[in-house]
């Protein structure tokens, strides 16, 4: 019986695909990668599945609808202080976390929006935590630059201080003897701070698990890469630590880089540079108008012409994995929940007053918290799990 119904279903299954027409997996070609200290690196030939070809759509279209989103909160002034926005470089995130396992650890700079909802914080969650409310991830205490989740350890006002901190999550992973790796993400402006070079010396020297992640989009705030550096070739900056150069545009690229470099680092074979190849369309932050260092048609040309979303919603329609009508069914979807998390953490309340001071500590040595009287100090309190705290 139990046969009869396999049998039955398996029939229906390939009636349902003949009917639809859909390919379960496609092959794709992606650009070259460049190489560094590597004699063999990732395959350009690629395989998709029709699963990870809607998952992959999906995450990136939601994080873009957030930011687009996010944008149009700061602007009514309900965003307040600094929002770097992630809108163009959806497929370095979604390609990475395609590769990573759960054990694995990811930390980043400012521009964390993005990362913060594909490691796990829902969109509510993320909109929430930008407009200061209690939804938020943080509880409203974080905000643009703060925000975190499981084995995602946030992400980092400082420029470049992160990259140290990546680092250290990667020695935590090797002292443990887990196969565990640890992602540190950087601007190509970070690019040029003396602590990165620092910390790839003791990551080479203790063969350390880290995937040094250069964002390379073009521009440090207003200045280009080209007047800020005197080699962009930011992959091969780690000196005798192995390199990869991938574009960043092609979440499927990003993927097969992704992959051999966590199965680089999770084999003992230390620390890999990947360099990926972006581009951001808003300004640095919400309070750069983004063209006073670069033209609007220089904007729009990568739109048309390498915009992340719209080449891979291209390549899985023309390769039968899905049709026009999905996805745009799946936009709808997208907008209903952005548009419903965001009108929730517009409408949430602020957290108390008394709740300034707690979750400083996950261990506090200290049960007063100094206010800003030194005579009126304010009560340490526990009111969330610690994130992380293992």
């Amino acid at each position: 019986m139990k046969k009869l119904v396999y049998n039955i279903n398996k029939a229906l299954g390939l009636i349902s695909n003949a009917k639809n027409n859909y390919a379960t997996e496609a092959a794709f070609e992606t650009k070259p990668f460049r190489l560094h200290n590597l004699e063999q690196g990732p395959g350009t030939n690629v395989t998709l599945t029709r699963d990870d070809a809607l998952k992959f759509y999906n995450q990136m279209h939601t994080i873009r609808r957030m930011e687009t989103s996010a944008g149009n909160l700061y602007k009514e002034k309900i965003i307040r202080g600094f929002c770097h926005l992630y809108s163009g470089q959806e497929a370095v995130a979604v390609g990475i976390k395609a590769a990573l396992r759960p054990h694995d650890a990811v930390i980043t700079a400012y521009r964390a929006h993005g990362w913060s909802h594909i490691m796990g914080v829902p969109p509510l969650g993320v909109l929430a935590e930008l407009t200061g409310r209690q939804s938020g991830c943080a509880r409203g205490k974080g905000g643009s630059m703060h925000m975190y989740t499981n084995n995602f350890y946030g992400g980092n006002g400082i420029v470049g201080a992160q990259v140290p901190l990546g680092v250290g999550l990667a020695l935590a992973a090797k002292y443990k003897g887990t196969d565990g790796v640890a992602v540190a993400l950087y601007g190509d402006g970070a690019a040029n701070q003396g602590q990165v070079f620092e910390v790839y010396n003791m990551a080479k020297l203790w063969d350390l698990p880290c995937i040094f992640v250069c964002e390379n989009n073009g521009y440090g705030m207003g200045t280009s890469a080209e007047r800020a550096a005197a080699n962009t070739a930011y992959y091969t900056r780690g000196d005798v630590i192995p390199g990869i150069w991938v574009d960043g545009m092609d979440v499927l690229a990003v993927r097969e880089a992704a992959r051999f470099a966590v199965e680089h680092c999770a084999t003992g074979k230390g620390p890999v540079v990947m360099e990926a190849a972006t581009y951001r369309y808003s300004g640095h932050s919400m309070s750069d108008p983004g063209t006073s260092y670069r033209t609007r048609d220089e904007i729009q040309e990568v739109r048309q012409t390498r915009d992340p979303i719209t080449s891979f919603k291209e390549k899985i329609i023309t390769a039968n994995l899905v049709t026009a009508e999905e996805l745009k069914t799946i936009d709808t979807e997208i907008r209903s929940v952005v548009d419903e998390a965001t009108k929730k953490a517009k409408a949430d309340k602020e957290i108390a007053m008394e709740e300034l001071t707690a979750d400083i500590s996950s261990l506090p040595l200290e049960q007063y918290i100094r206010n800003i009287s030194p005579f009126d100090p304010l009560p340490h309190k526990r009111i969330g799990e610690a994130v992380n705290f293992k």
